[in-house]
């Protein structure tokens, strides 16, 4: 069967593909803005690296710990840096492997995006909303002004640009997936099975991130429960709000309900799973391992728990989200009337 050409008014696909000009320069000034800021943090942690390398580590930091910390989040700034400007870029000027830039821009959306929200609820609270990186935490030793500087400006320029550039990009290469209404099409056929235990895993960690946010210290070690302070809470909270976000992304796009345009619960889907692996997948092994006196709020076996349920609802998440395209991209394609 041939597809039929669309209805009077409608777009046709190679127009639905392009974004305006206005569109086009914003993407590029939000992965370029992005690259530029996060190579400020980029440019603090090689300091580091090569300071402790000439024997400057922090008092509570042993030589190997401290550069192995900031070799691994040079290697994640230095990926960061040129996903920036891979998203700078037109789709068709220079186009990426799908399977590396879903992966890097799903983990760049899932830690930064979601910080947006408590960056800027900490600095109306005055909490210490420094980004979530452990890089310096525990070590007890002042950081000089122009290092705490650019490291804010890495994580807030580098959130924004990503939080700008990514969805007119995926829009750009994907418009499948972001054109349109929930509902206007079949909704997807998602397993109930994995659907069912995707919200059973969501719930979970929301009721126990929530728990901890309004004060409760049931799981959280009494030597260290001063780590859930305005800060801690904040982050706690954050986490349980987009996890909550997620879940209910992907029960509209699954249900086609409530009527919305689709990448709202797209967009809304992606970051929520990214957020859930990305920063869990970070957090698990310092939570374990605990190096430079590096102090989490919770039990060991409790991190394990939390932070494996969330790797988990992450996964589970974007497989429902990948799966949701694809069936959308499919009735695109065979086009109405087939």
């Amino acid at each position: 069967m041939r597809w039929k050409a669309p209805e009077s008014g409608a777009a046709a696909p190679a127009e639905a593909d392009r974004v305006g000009a206005r569109w086009s320069a914003l993407r590029a000034a939000g992965g370029y803005g992005a690259a530029l800021s996060l190579s400020l943090y980029l440019l603090v942690k090689v300091v580091w690296v090569v300071a402790a390398l000439l024997g400057h580590t922090p008092s509570s930091f042993g030589d190997g710990d401290w550069i192995l910390l900031n070799t691994v989040t040079v290697g994640m700034a230095v990926v960061g840096v040129v996903l920036g400007l891979v998203l700078a870029q037109r789709p068709g000027r220079r186009r990426v492997p799908a399977p590396p830039l879903i992966f890097f821009a799903w983990m760049a959306a899932g830690f930064l995006v979601p910080m947006i929200p408590y960056m800027l609820a900490g600095a109306f609270l005055g909490a210490d909303s420094g980004g979530g990186d452990s890089g310096g935490s525990g070590s007890g030793d002042a950081v000089p002004s122009w290092e705490m500087v650019f490291i804010t400006i890495g994580f807030a320029g580098m959130a924004l640009g990503v939080a700008i550039a990514l969805p007119i990009h995926l829009r750009e290469r994907w418009p499948a997936a972001f054109l349109g209404r929930i509902g206007d099409r079949p909704p997807p056929r998602l397993a109930r099975t994995r659907l069912g235990a995707l919200y059973v895993l969501v719930a979970a960690l929301v009721l126990l991130w929530t728990y901890w946010t309004a004060g409760g210290t049931l799981g959280l070690a009494p030597a260290h429960r001063d780590v859930m302070d305005l800060n801690g809470r904040l982050l706690t909270g954050n986490s349980a709000l987009w996890a909550a976000l997620g879940a209910a992304a992907i029960r509209a796009i699954a249900t086609g309900r409530p009527r919305m345009p689709s990448w709202i619960p797209m967009g809304v889907a992606f970051t929520s799973s990214g957020s859930l692996f990305a920063w869990a997948a970070w957090r698990l092994p310092w939570a374990l391992v605990r190096p430079g006196g590096y102090e989490a709020p919770e039990y060991p076996a409790v991190s394990v728990v939390q932070y494996g349920l969330s790797i988990a609802a992450g996964i589970i998440m974007l497989a429902a989200l990948l799966k949701a395209v694809r069936s959308r991209a499919t009735v695109t394609a065979r086009g109405p009337g087939v």
